[in-house]
C-alpha cells in the first residue's frame, strides 16, 4: 500500500485561482456542459436569476452561492454534536435573527454543491463536523479558525471478521488481508480510509504487530455522488436525505462490508459503537479487536473530536456571526446535557447507532457543550500528526495557534448578560388592569 494515498493532486490546494464567476447570462450559456459533465445540474443552469459562482478546482466545477454577509450557512457531519442536536430545535436561527443575519444550512441553496462541506470554499460557512476534513483544509486549502470541539469518548475503532470464521484475535490475522478503501475524488478529503488506515495501525501495534504481517489490500471507488443530479436537489435540514432512505442498512455507508462477507478480505475496520452494532446485529459479523475498550485516551482519535471551523475571513472581518453561532451550539448542548434521551432521539435520525437506545448509551457521556480543553487540542494534535507523516496532507501547521476560544469566551458572556437582563426584567412591577 503506497503511504503517499492523498498527497499528490494536480493543483495549489492554497491558489484553486481558475475561477469564473457565473452572471445570469453566463450560468445559461455554460448550463448544457455543467448538466452533462459535472457538479452543477441542469437545474441550477437553468436558473437566470441564480447566484451562483462556478469555480474550477482540480479539473472539477464547483458552485457556491455569492457572497452576502446578512447570510451565513452551516453545515454538519451526521454524529454527536450540538449543530446536530440544534437543527431541530432552531436555537442558533434564533441568536441570528438578533443581528438580522439568515441562517439556513448550507445546501438549502440551489446554486451551492457539495464541496463547501469539505473544502471550505465559501466565506461565509460555518462547520461541525469530522476532525479530518477540516485539518486537510487549513493544512493545505486554505485558512481557518478553530471555535470549539466536542469528544465522543471510547470510540477508536474496531476490526470486524466474518462470524463464521475460526478468527478471534489479532494473531490470527497473521498473513491475511485487511481491506482498506481509497477515494477516487482527489478533490475531498479521504477521511473514512485516513481513520481506517489509522485505527488499524493502532490495533496491529497494541498486539505486537506490524503492517508487515498483514496485508492491507486497497478497495478504489469512484467517491462521486457529489455530482449526482439526485444528490443536488436542495435540502433544508441535513437530516432529509437520510430520511430519505434506511440509511442504517445502506451498504452504500459500508462499502467494505460486502467484501468481507464474499471473501475478498478477512477483516475491515469498523467505527466502534457506531456502525459496529448495526453490523454485529446481522450475525455475520463480529469484532475481534475494539480500541474502545482500551484505558488510553490517545487511541480515541476517530475522525474525532468534533469541531467547528469558520473562515478567517469571517473570524477577522465579521467575528459577531462566528459569536452567534457558538451561542446557538453553548444553548443547543446545555439542554442536550440534560435531556441525553431526548438528544439520542434526535441524533437517531442521522447518525449510524442501533437504535434509540444505542445512541442514548453512546451519548450518555459526551459533554456536548463545545470547548477548547486541552485534552481534546491534544487530540487534534493526533489526528493532524497521523496525516502529515502519511502524506493525507502536505503542510504542518501549530495546532495552538488554529485555536480561537476568544469566539467561545465572547458567546459564554453575552449569553450570561441575555440571562442577567431576562432577570431584571422579571423584577419588574406589573400593573394589573388598564392605566389612565
Amino acid at each position: 500500500m503506497s503511504s503517499d494515498n492523498n498527497s499528490s493532486t494536480s493543483f495549489s490546494r492554497r491558489d484553486f485561482v481558475s475561477t469564473s464567476i457565473a452572471t445570469a447570462g453566463g450560468l445559461a450559456a455554460m448550463g448544457a456542459g455543467l448538466a452533462s459533465g459535472g457538479v452543477i445540474g441542469s437545474a441550477h443552469a437553468a436558473d437566470q436569476g441564480s447566484r451562483a459562482v462556478i469555480k474550477e478546482v482540480d479539473g472539477k466545477k464547483t458552485s457556491t452561492i455569492s457572497l452576502d454577509w446578512k447570510e451565513v450557512y452551516y453545515t454538519n457531519c451526521p454524529l454527536v454534536s450540538a449543530s446536530n442536536i440544534d437543527q431541530e430545535l432552531g436555537w442558533t436561527n434564533e441568536e441570528y435573527l438578533k443581528i438580522g443575519v439568515d441562517y439556513a444550512y448550507f445546501r438549502s441553496r440551489a446554486e451551492t454543491d457539495w464541496y463547501p462541506h469539505y473544502i471550505h470554499n465559501q466565506e461565509n460557512l460555518i462547520r461541525f463536523g469530522g476532525l479530518f476534513p477540516p485539518i486537510h483544509v487549513h493544512a493545505d486549502y486554505r485558512r481557518t479558525r478553530m471555535l470549539g470541539l466536542t469528544h465522543v469518548p471510547w470510540e477508536g475503532g474496531c476490526l470486524m471478521v466474518r462470524a463464521r470464521d475460526n478468527l478471534f484475535r489479532m494473531s490470527d490475522l497473521k498473513g491475511k488481508k485487511i481491506g482498506i478503501t481509497k477515494s477516487l475524488n482527489t478533490l475531498k478529503n479521504d477521511w473514512w480510509r485516513i481513520q481506517e488506515h489509522q485505527a488499524i495501525l493502532l490495533m496491529l501495534k497494541m498486539n505486537g504487530m506490524t503492517e508487515k504481517d498483514i496485508q492491507l489490500v486497497d478497495f478504489p471507488y469512484p467517491d462521486d455522488w457529489y455530482d449526482n443530479p439526485e444528490m443536488l436537489v436542495p435540502l433544508y435540514n441535513p437530516s432529509h436525505w437520510q430520511l430519505n432512505r434506511d440509511h442504517k442498512h445502506d451498504l452504500a455507508f459500508r462499502p467494505l462490508e460486502t467484501a468481507l462477507l464474499e471473501g475478498k478480505v478477512d477483516a475491515i475496520y469498523s467505527q466502534s459503537k457506531v456502525f459496529q452494532h448495526i453490523q454485529e446485529a446481522t450475525g455475520e459479523l463480529a469484532a475481534i479487536e475494539d480500541l474502545s475498550s482500551y484505558p488510553d485516551w490517545r487511541l480515541q482519535v476517530a475522525n474525532i473530536p468534533a469541531i467547528i471551523t469558520c473562515t478567517d475571513v469571517m473570524a477577522e472581518e465579521h467575528p459577531e456571526l462566528a459569536v452567534a453561532f457558538m451561542k446557538g451550539m453553548i444553548r443547543a448542548g446545555r439542554w442536550a446535557n440534560a435531556h441525553k434521551r431526548a438528544a439520542a432521539v434526535i441524533l437517531n435520525k442521522q447518525t449510524y447507532y442501533l437504535d434509540e437506545e444505542d445512541t442514548y448509551e453512546g451519548i450518555k457521556h459526551v459533554d456536548m457543550v463545545p470547548n477548547l480543553s486541552a485534552q481534546n487540542l491534544a487530540r487534534v494534535k493526533i489526528g493532524k500528526d497521523f496525516m502529515l507523516k502519511h502524506g493525507y496532507i502536505k503542510n504542518d501547521f501549530d495546532v495552538d495557534e488554529w485555536a480561537a476560544p476568544e469566539f467561545l469566551v465572547q458567546a459564554g458572556k453575552e449569553l450570561l448578560e441575555d440571562v442577567i437582563e431576562q432577570k431584571k426584567m422579571e423584577k419588574l412591577p406589573s400593573l394589573p388592569g388598564r392605566v389612565g
